[in-house]
């Protein structure tokens, strides 16, 4: 039984309305949280999320709703409603609902289609989807981390961390999305939520992404009042169902105009296939790539590789960078990268998630939701 399964058994197993909305929502969110940089095992009770099934072939009304039946309506509503309170004044929602034609006008495909077939199935109000999809886009606090081992077998990981992201953890799903009845690609996400964050294109390529601090949010936001940009976590999705190998994942990531700055990092299946792509709005400004001369992993947090960052965000990489140097590469796999992922203050009391894939061996996806008993004091 693999280290996580036995955890799991004890524990009981739009242009102008979307650059307005982005506006309100690419502040980062306020977290008064802070941690020591030494690290040390926190005890998690580590729960299975559902696996859920959608299928691409069917319409996009439809797809999300045999997920839903999955679980309590009336909890769901309340989980999600309980996210928009937390973010969203009740102004800018009155606000929203008095233009919301506008605003469906301006939205990508399929994404709008699916996000009106839950709001059907769950009596939300469009508007509520569409502020459910933007917080998720804005909020994500992430360590990701790719490795390759002393085979030149590569890892892919990542704690996905969201503050207030209590309730998000009764509604975190595996998702497989199903093409002409194959597996096209797996994922992982809230359920109300269309985009990826994590997911993986079996036998092609992994990518995870990560919010990237900005300092002019006001002027990138105010700029996509006027241009249809990807919300990040759209195209994550997107690109995992049109990418035809690693190379051409990387070139979608890299060039296609997003609403906001962020970290895409993308593993291979082949040797040193490894790279973060850092986000401008419109450009990479950074390619930081696995390679034999002594980077064989990455670890990228909310900051810049290249600078120093804030010890608040620098906390998470210390301790990941030091425990892969004491492993070495001879000892790397998908358990010991979840161990390291495990390890406190890598895994803090916000961390929703954590995911370990290899796009070389699929079958391999593994999330387990994260519920730290112990902080790091």
């Amino acid at each position: 039984m693999r280290p996580w399964d036995a955890a799991a058994a004890a524990a009981g197993g739009g242009r102008r309305m979307l650059g307005l909305l982005l506006l309100l929502l690419l502040l980062p969110p306020p977290s008064s949280t802070t941690f020591p940089l030494r690290s040390r095992p926190t005890e998690s009770p580590d729960m299975i999320p559902p696996r859920v099934t959608v299928n691409l072939d069917e319409a996009p009304e439809e797809r999300w709703l045999p997920s839903l039946q999955r679980f309590d309506q009336d909890t769901l509503r309340a989980i999600l409603r309980n996210v928009i309170q937390h973010r969203i004044p009740e102004w800018f929602n009155v606000f929203m609902k008095e233009f919301v034609d506008h605003l469906q006008g301006s939205l990508l495909e399929p994404f709008v289609r699916e996000i009106r077939g839950i709001c059907n199935a769950l009596n939300l109000s469009f508007v509520d989807g569409m502020l459910i999809n933007m917080i998720y886009e804005s909020s994500m606090l992430c360590t990701s981390i790719l490795v390759q081992d002393a085979n030149g077998h590569i890892y892919h990981g990542r704690n996905l961390d969201f503050v207030s992201g209590t309730g998000l953890r009764n509604i975190t799903v595996d998702v497989q999305f199903i093409k002409n009845g194959q597996i096209a690609y797996t994922g992982t996400t809230f359920i109300g939520y269309v985009g990826l964050w994590t997911g993986q294109s079996p036998y092609k390529f992994t990518v995870t992404g990560n919010q990237r601090q900005k300092d002019q949010w006001q002027k990138n936001a105010t700029e996509t009042l006027f241009k249809t940009h990807y919300p990040p976590g759209w195209f994550i999705r997107k690109t995992l169902e049109e990418a035809k190998d690693y190379k051409d994942a990387v070139r979608r990531l890299s060039n296609q105009p997003l609403i906001t700055n962020v970290y895409c990092i993308v593993g291979g299946i082949n040797a040193w296939e490894g790279v973060v792509i850092s986000r401008n709005r419109t450009d990479p400004v950074d390619f930081w790539l696995l390679n034999p001369k002594g980077e064989w992993f990455l670890v990228q947090i909310n900051c810049d590789h290249w600078v120093k960052c804030p010890r608040t965000t620098e906390f998470r990489k210390i301790p990941a960078s030091k425990a892969f140097n004491e492993a070495g590469p001879e000892n790397i796999n998908l358990y010991k990268l979840y161990e390291i992922l495990s390890l406190c203050p890598i895994l803090s009391d916000i961390t929703v998630y954590t995911t370990v894939m290899s796009a070389a061996n699929p079958d391999e996806y593994m999330t387990r939701v994260r519920t730290p008993s112990k902080l790091c004091v």
